[in-house]
Parts: structure tokens; sequence; C-alpha cells
């Protein structure tokens, strides 16, 4: 078959509906490319996966707790000893692993976007070649088929059957028709037909080009962990100023101390209110989870989709290409009403022949029925999702023209057809099944299937992904439901969902007779698994209305019927082999086609969300403490009980090293909502207990200890106290225990014992315990602080489920 043509029906022979193979436009020759290169005509526009390294650093550096702590420390150069400017040491520090940690996954992330990056095909010198987007020039010749994203502005130059979605630029979701010199716009996507257009706007100029790439950026889309770390830093900077006021003018002007050490003491005050390795600590957690991912081949889109897969509590699968495998098999061809086979091979040969973009279920039927006739396609209907049906009009040189039409037999044939039991049978065992029919009416005719003549049933076998039931159990038990919403026949994606061991496969429900109020779609939705059948506004819909009733919901797909759902779900996930269009609006991206990845995306979402939740308590707690103790001494006019170096010390190791083991350990707790909510009600508490033991001792050691050495010698009592209570809210943070955990507790109070045994380093740190009296008070008071921690943090715990 050399060319199609569109037969007129006097017979006459008109322009072709196809391009022509002899006359279709060679596209720009290399001096003209050159030409365009030379003058800047070219398709500049940077597609990042992540932020520049300039931003990585700004926002690393630039926050406003970092603002408020280098005052601070400049202030401490000028007044004390440098053991009291040591937090700004620790703060260098956590700026430091901040930026490498985010470098490196932006480092990660550009690879995998280098290999995930759409290539779209171009014709130059007659020779059609894959080129990277940035390559393309004013004036190339693009290439389309179904599935291609358009990736420029420009104008159609070939049209064969080609239907444009549009919906993601102008929210209209009927696919639109194009025709040769209609106008494209980048960020569109091709349904069905193919073709060719011809670049009109390239690089910045297309404002569609524009809107794509601010899409196709490092984005932080809504994440209730970072939505929730900036509410609680909002009121920890409310609680500061008036706080660190208050110690300023207590510590300055009312109490009448040696200038330079009041300073210090009202610093020391100050710093520990602010939580700053809190922010670092998400950063990096998610920065890990980003490295951690691809090495496994996942693109993460973005960062804050490994929390969102986390709490996700639907996955809505397609079948094809998700469960299955994208390449079929033809197993068996049955020809109906004696119709002879060597026909029924010709005609198929024929229909492969007919479609330039063949998806999986023609690639099966061309493999194993190639094309050995000279038949000319006059007219051609590429396969769209929408009509479950593709089609083909055929002069077969002998002076017959006949038309057939290959699809879905449920939708071609009406109900109650006796082939259709024939076809059950064969669905049942998970097989999927064409039927070849033909048609006395004309394919652009919108009734071209009604009194279809059914010749022939072709019998395809779907190759099931190995991993694919290993992932399903994992989902089921993780409470997570899993629904495969498909195109194919219901019971068919039922049989290959019940190979798998799918709960609920059993369950199936053909599309057509879902209820359109989402009210009543939801309902169903949720008493069942598997729906077939399905249409791409459908899934749109199906979306839609799990999310009316509460539900995260995942989506997972490869083809251009998936991109509207992909798009509205609250987590998109797409194969690496998919269209263009479905890696562009999916949040995470399997380069490797395996959907047994996702199970460690979501476990490094747990694992980000559970341990945040964990170290935030720390961090806040030491907050709530730092803020009340303040409070108290402001209140009752007496000397600040710290310097800056002990509270550095303590929040090093009660709160800094534990806290970035803790945040980068297993964690398999299901994520639960309220993030705020959970972090206060253990951190409130906590402090107020902690603050409350602290200052307890602080008093009762201004009464027991007296002449000179005395403020350093309640100091180190109120100090022994306050970290016995700290390592308590830690050993209780650490639980379930582990070997490692215990180790890390153990070795956090080692090192502390360490500073009150070694003369060097007390007084490096200004910590000496004098007499036995008040050091063991301060245990006790300690000891008691921590019964009345477990006591009230399960307290809260029935009070205040989570």
């Amino acid at each position: 078959m050399t060319q199609r043509a569109k037969i007129d029906t006097d017979g006459s022979e008109a322009e072709a509906v196809g391009p022509p193979v002899v006359h279709r436009p060679a596209g720009l020759t290399s001096a003209e490319v050159a030409e365009r290169v030379a003058r800047g005509e070219v398709n500049d526009v940077p597609v990042r996966s992540s932020r520049s390294t300039t931003d990585i650093v700004r926002g690393n550096v630039f926050t406003r707790f970092n603002a408020i702590i280098g005052v601070l420390w400049v202030i401490m150069f000028f007044v004390a000893p440098i053991q009291d400017s040591l937090f700004g040491f620790v703060i260098i520090a956590n700026t430091g692993i901040g930026i490498i940690q985010e470098l490196r996954a932006k480092k990660t992330l550009d690879g995998l976007a280098v290999i995930g990056e759409a290539k779209p095909t171009v014709r130059r010198d007659g020779v059609a070649a894959e080129l990277s987007t940035s390559e393309i020039v004013l004036g190339d010749l693009i290439e389309l088929g179904p599935g291609d994203k358009v990736v420029v502005d420009g104008e159609v130059a070939e049209a064969d059957s080609l239907e444009i979605d549009e919906s993601l630029l102008t929210g209209e979701a009927d696919p639109v028709v194009k025709k040769p010199g209609d106008r494209m716009m980048s960020g569109s996507f091709v349904v069905a037909g193919g073709g060719a257009f011809t670049a009109t706007k390239v690089g910045r100029e297309a404002y569609a080009a524009q809107l794509a790439e601010e899409a196709s950026r490092f984005t932080l889309v809504h994440s209730e962990l970072r939505t929730g770390i900036s509410t609680i830093l909002k009121y920890v900077t409310w609680m500061m100023i008036p706080t660190a006021i208050g110690l300023v003018v207590s510590q300055l002007v009312v109490k009448d101390n040696n200038f330079k050490d009041a300073v210090a003491r009202t610093v020391g005050g100050i710093v520990p209110m602010i939580p700053e390795g809190l922010v670092l600590l998400t950063s990096v957690a998610f920065a890990i989870g980003v490295v951690r991912l691809g090495r496994k081949q996942c693109l993460v889109q973005e960062l804050p989709a490994i929390e969102g897969l986390a709490r996700v509590d639907v996955v809505c699968l397609d079948k094809t290409g998700t469960l299955t495998e994208g390449g079929m098999d033809v197993t068996e061809l049955r020809p109906l009403d004696g119709a002879d086979e060597t026909y029924v091979r010709k005609v198929l040969g024929a229909l492969g022949e007919s479609d330039p973009h063949p998806n999986a279920s023609l690639q099966a039927i061309i493999d194993a029925y190639p094309d050995t006739v000279e038949w000319r396609c006059t007219e051609a209907l590429p396969f769209s999702s929408a009509r479950k049906y593709s089609g083909a009009a055929f002069s077969e040189g002998n002076g017959e023209n006949s038309t057939w039409l290959l699809g879905a037999p449920d939708v071609l044939l009406p109900a109650g057809d006796p082939t259709l039991t024939e076809i059950d049978h064969l669905n049942e065992q998970g097989l999927r099944v064409l039927l070849l029919a033909r048609t006395a009416n004309e394919l652009d005719s919108p009734e071209v299937a009604t009194g279809a003549h059914p010749t022939a049933l072709v019998v395809l076998e779907q190759r099931l992904r190995p991993d694919a039931a290993d992932t399903l159990a994992y989902f089921a038990d993780q409470n997570v439901d899993t629904k495969v919403i498909s195109g194919d026949n219901a019971v068919s994606v039922g049989a290959v969902a019940g190979k798998l061991d799918m709960p609920g496969a059993a369950n199936t429900v053909d599309a057509r007779t879902l209820p359109t109020d989402r009210e009543e779609m939801a309902k169903v939705l949720d008493e069942n698994a598997v729906f077939g059948r399905v249409t791409p506004q459908q899934k749109r819909d199906m979306v839609a209305a799990l999310q009316s009733h509460g539900h995260t919901v995942a989506m997972t797909g490869d083809g251009v019927n998936d991109v509207l759902a992909l798009k509205d779900a609250d987590i998109g996930v797409s194969m690496g082999s998919g269209s263009e269009a479905t890696r562009a609006v999916a949040q995470i991206v399997l380069l490797n086609n395996s959907f047994a990845t996702l199970p460690s995306v979501v476990a490094e979402g747990r694992r980000v969300i559970g341990n945040i939740t964990r170290v935030a308590t720390l961090f806040l707690t030491k907050t709530v403490y730092s803020v009340l103790l303040a409070v108290l001494v402001v209140c009752s006019q007496v000397e600040y009980p710290f310097l800056p170096r002990h509270l550095t010390l303590l929040s090093t190791l009660t709160i800094g090293v534990p806290a970035f083991f803790l945040a980068l350990a297993p964690n398999k707790e299901r994520a639960k909502p309220n993030f705020v909510r959970r972090v206060m009600r253990y951190a409130i508490p906590g402090g107020v207990i902690a603050a409350a033991a602290t200052f307890t001792t602080y008093l009762l050691a201004r009464h027991h200890y007296s002449g000179e050495g005395a403020l350093e010698a309640e100091t180190s009592a109120a100090t022994l106290t306050l970290f016995l209570v700290s390592m308590w809210v830690l050993a209780i943070i650490a639980r379930p225990y582990t070997w490692w955990r215990l180790a890390l507790v153990t070795a956090m109070g080692g090192a502390f014992l360490l500073v009150l045994v070694v003369p060097w380093l007390q007084d490096f740190f200004a910590l000496k315990l004098v007499g036995t009296t008040l050091p063991w008070a301060a245990v006790a008071i300690a000891g008691a602080g921590g019964l009345l921690l477990e006591v009230a943090w399960r307290w809260v715990d029935r009070r205040f489920p989570a």
C-alpha cells in the first residue's frame, strides 16, 4: 500500500487523506537550521525539574531565623567567649548540610529528567529523527502521533485524522479535529490520528510554552508537612517577639548585672526559642528521599509528591501498562458466520498497514498478520479511547470496495447479540477480544458502527507484569484500596485482576451503567474494585467522585486516555514508556516502567512524614520550654539561668544529633492528617513539664547556694534537670526501640556525663556540680518530671487521639 487517497462517491479520486510519501515536505535543510541557530531562533526555554543552584543557596541561607540568629551571633562575638558563640557554627553546619543534600537531589532529578525527557520527531532534509526540545528551531517540521505532546506553537502542515486535546490549556475536554493550516498550541497533545506541524513560535515567544515551563519546574505544591511547619513557625515568631523583649528588659534594665554577662544570658534565652533545625531536617528528609528513589529510576517531579503518595488511601490503576505489560500476543483468530480465514487475515494485515501509529493491540495484529496485499486505503479512522474502535476503507484492486471496523465487541454489536456470549467466555479467562466487522456506512458517519456485520474475533493475550501481584498485596496489607479502571471489557479486566489475587476482583462493573450523579457514582466506586469500558471523561469523573468522599487518590497510567484523570488526581503516576502527555502532567514518573516501584515511593513518604512528626515534637518541646522559662524569669525578676553554651550543648545532645538520625530512619507508620495538632499535643505538655521542673530546680538552687560562684552552681543544677527531662522526651520519641535507637539515646547520655566528669570540658561549658544535695535533688525533680511526662502523654493520647 503505497498511497492513501479518498474515493469520491462518483468514483473519481480526490486529494489524499494521508500524506503521499513522495510529496511530503522534507522539512528544513541543514543550512537553514544553521541560519536559524545563528539568529537565535531556537527553542531555548530551559526545562528544569529542580530549583537552580542559586535558588537552593538563597533558600537555605536567607531565612527569617538565620537572620535573627546571625544578628545574635555577631553580638556574642563582642561580649562573650567563643563557647557562647557555638550556636552560630551549628547554624552554618546545618545550612551547609541543607545545601549539599538539596544539590544532591537536584543532580539526581536533573539526570533523571534528561532520561525521561520527551524527544519529538523532527523532519529535516527529508529524514525524520528524534531531537531534544531545545534543538528545535523556528520553521522546523515536527511529526505527531497518538500521545505526543505539542512542544512549541505552530501550524498544521499534514493531518491524518488528527485529533488534539487542548484541555490542559483551555479546560475544554472534547478533542479538536485539526486540518492543514490550523493553529497548534504547545501544551496540547494528540489523542488520535497523526500528522505534522511547522513551528511558528519557539522559546519564550510561545505563551503556552511559558506556561509549560512553569508547570515543569521544581514546585512546592500543597504539602501538609510544609504548610504545618510554616504555621508553627508563624506562631513561634509571634510568641518570640514579646518574650524576647521582656527578657531583654529584665536582664539589662531591671537586674543590675554585669553588662556583658547580662547580654550573654539574654541571648541564651532567645536562641533556643527558634526551632532552627526543623525546616532543615524537613528539606534534608525530602532531598534524601529523592536521591533514594532516583536510584530506583523513579523521577519525582514535585518533591511533596513523596509525601502525597504516603497519604493516599485509594490507588486507581489502568490495567494496560500497569498490571499488564505493554505488549500483547494474538493467540487465536475465530472467523464468524463462515467467513474465509485467508481473506480475514488479508483484511487484518491491511488494517494494520493503514494506521501509521498503531496501539499495542493493533501492533500485535501487525506482528501476527503482516500486510501481503496491494490494497489501497482510501480512508482511515484511527483508534480513539472514546470510540473504542478504529476503521479503514479499502479499494481491493479487483473493483471491490470495503469498509472495516476493529474494536470492542460490546460497543460494535447490539446488546443481546449471540456473539457476545462467546466473547464473555473468553473474557472470563482474562483474554482480550477484538471484533472485526464489515460496515456499509461511511467512516465519517456518526452511525458507522450501526448494522456492522461481525466477521471475526481476534483473541489477544496480555502479558502480566511479574511484580504486579506483590505490589497489589502490599497495598492491601497497607489498607490502601486499589481500583482497576480500564477501557477494556469489565469481565476481562476482572479476570486479569483475579489472576493477580487482587481483593475485590470479582466485583466488576461496566462503566456504561455507572450513574452520572457524583454522590451515587462515589457509592458504586466504594463498593466495587474493577471497572471496564471506562471513557477518558469517566476516569476524570471517577477520581472526582472518590475525592468527594474524602479519599486521597493516586492515579497510574501511561496512555493519552489517562491524562485528564492523572491531572485531577491528588498524585499522578506515569510509566516512563507512557505518552509524552502523561509524563508531562504526572508528579511521579516510573522510568523503569515498573509498577513495583510504587511501594518504595509510599515507604519514602511514610518515612518522611512519620520521622518529621517525631523530630518536630523534639524541636517544639524545646521552643515551648524556652519561651516559658523566659516568661518565668521575667515574672520572677531573676537572672536567666543559662548561657548560650549550655543550651547549645543540650540542643545538640537531646535534639540536633538524635533528630538527624531519627529523621532518616526507616518508618512504616501509616501517614495521618492534622500534622500541627499531632505535634503540638505532645510538645506543649512536654515543654511545660520541662520548664516547670527546670525552674523549680533553679529556685531551690538559688536558696541553697550563696556567695561567689553561686550563679554558676545554680546554672549547673538547672542544666542537669533540663537535660534529664529532655532526654526523657527523646527516650519517648525514640520508641519503639531498636538496637540503634537504644545506642543513640545511650550515647547522648554518655556524652553529657563526659562533660560533667572531664575537667577541661567542665570549664569549657561552665558546668560543674557543687556538693551532692542539689545535684541529687535535680535528678529527683527530673525523675518526677519524667514520670509526669509519661502520664501526661498517655492522657493526651486518650483525650486527643490523632
